[in-house]
């Protein structure tokens, strides 16, 4: 339950709903100046060539070995096992090919 001053906030009265009004106002403006900020700074970042996220476990080599396996007939799953990488991760890198 609310205790001091917002308690006091009558909604149903026209000076409850103008503070309720007021205060929502200041915080829709107090995250849209967060999100602005964060997207300065993600771009920032980018623009010295820092990106975000987690490193991805394939390469370039693993990618080549995995296709030549799977162009053998090698299932997904043993791929992926000898890879030491997760199924979905080795269908997203192979894309139609697999």
């Amino acid at each position: 339950m609310l205790t001091g001053a917002p308690a006091n906030i009558d909604p149903g009265a026209a000076d409850g709903r103008l503070m309720l009004q007021v205060v929502g106002a200041m915080a829709e403006f107090e995250r849209s100046v967060i999100m602005e900020r964060t997207r300065a700074g993600l771009d920032a970042a980018e623009a010295q060539g820092h990106t975000g996220g987690r490193p991805s476990v394939v390469n370039e080599d693993v990618l080549t070995v995995a296709r030549a396996r799977k162009a053998k007939g090698e299932s997904v799953s043993a791929i992926a096992k000898a890879l030491g990488v997760s199924r979905a991760t080795l269908y997203r890198h192979l894309g139609d090919d697999s």
